[in-house]
C-alpha cells in the first residue's frame, strides 16, 4: 500500500511536468495556427489561466482577421472564470467598443453587467459597483427589451437594491442605537424616498416617527414645543398611508403624548408669564 501511494504521487509529478513542458512548448511555438487550436483546447478544459495567456500572444497576429473576434471573447471569459471581474469587465466593455455590431453583443452587454455585479462587496464595504450594477442592467433591459436575459436582470437589479436598502437601514438603526435620533429620523425618511415599493415601508415609518420622538424628547426647552409638532404632523401621514397597519395604535401613542407634552410646555409658559 505504501508503494502504491508513492507510486501515485510519481505519477502525479509526472503529470504535473509533462504538463508544464506541454505548455512551456506552446508558449514557445511560432505555429499560430497551432498556438490558437491549444488555446481553444485550454479553454475548453477550463484551463482559462493559460487560454488567456496564449490568447494574449496571439492578438497582435489575428487582429483585423475573421478570428480576431473570437479570440477577445474568449478571452474576456478566460478572466471572468477566474473571478478577476475588474479585467473582465474591461473586455467586455473592449469587446462592445471594437464589435458593436457583433451577434454576441447582447450576451457581452449583459456579461458587462453581471461583472460589476460579481465585484459587488460584502455590506459593511463601498457600494459603488453595486450601483453600477443597477446602472447597466436597466441600460440593458433599455437596450435590448426582447432578451431572454430580462429575467435574469431583473431579479440581479432587485438583489442589489435589497442590498442597498439593507445596507441603509443598517446605518438608520446604529443611529438610532447611538442616539443620533435626528440622523435616524432623515435616514428612516430617505428610506421610503429611495425605496417606495419595499415591503418595510411601514417598519421605516414607524421607526422615523419614534426617532423624532425621541429627539424632541431630549431638546432643549426652546425647540421642544415644534419637535412635538413634528411628530404629530408624521403621525398623520403614518395614518394615511398605513390606515390599517398593527403599527397604528403604537404610533398613535407617540402622537398623544407629544400633545400632551406640547399642553404642558404651554401651560408652564403661561404660568410664567403670569408670574411675571
Amino acid at each position: 500500500m505504501k508503494f502504491f501511494k508513492v507510486s501515485l504521487t510519481g505519477l502525479f509529478f509526472i503529470f504535473l511536468l509533462t504538463s508544464c513542458n506541454q505548455y512551456g512548448k506552446v508558449l514557445k511555438s511560432r505555429d499560430n495556427k497551432y498556438k490558437l487550436s491549444m488555446a481553444d483546447k485550454y479553454y475548453a478544459a477550463k484551463k482559462y489561466h493559460i487560454a488567456q495567456q496564449l490568447y494574449e500572444q496571439l492578438y497582435p497576429v489575428y487582429k483585423g482577421t475573421d478570428k480576431f473576434e473570437q479570440i477577445y471573447y474568449r478571452d474576456a471569459y478566460c478572466f471572468y472564470y477566474l473571478e478577476e471581474y475588474k479585467d473582465a469587465e474591461n473586455f467586455f466593455k473592449g469587446f462592445l467598443d471594437v464589435f458593436p455590431n457583433s451577434p454576441r453583443a447582447e450576451e457581452v452587454s449583459f456579461m458587462y453587467a453581471l461583472c460589476y455585479y460579481m465585484a459587488s462587496p460584502k455590506l459593511e464595504l463601498d457600494q459603488t459597483n453595486t450601483v453600477k450594477s443597477i446602472g447597466l442592467m436597466q441600460t440593458f433591459i433599455n437596450a435590448h427589451p426582447g432578451s431572454n436575459r430580462i429575467d435574469s436582470a431583473n431579479s440581479i437589479i432587485d438583489i442589489c437594491r435589497g442590498k442597498l436598502e439593507t445596507k441603509q437601514s443598517d446605518a438608520a438603526d446604529l443611529y438610532y442605537k447611538i442616539g443620533q435620533y435626528r440622523a435616524a429620523a432623515l435616514s428612516y425618511a430617505d428610506l421610503m424616498n429611495d425605496f417606495p415599493g419595499s415591503d418595510n415601508g411601514e417598519t421605516y415609518k414607524f421607526k422615523e416617527v419614534k426617532s423624532y420622538y425621541k429627539f424632541a424628547q431630549l431638546s432643549i426647552p426652546e425647540r421642544q414645543e415644534e419637535r412635538y409638532e413634528k411628530v404629530i404632523t408624521e403621525y398623520r401621514d403614518f395614518a394615511d398611508r398605513y390606515p390599517d397597519s398593527k403599527l397604528l395604535k403604537e404610533v398613535e401613542n407617540y402622537s398623544n403624548l407629544s400633545q400632551n407634552n406640547i399642553k404642558a410646555i404651554e401651560n408652564e409658559q403661561t404660568k410664567t408669564s403670569t408670574q411675571r
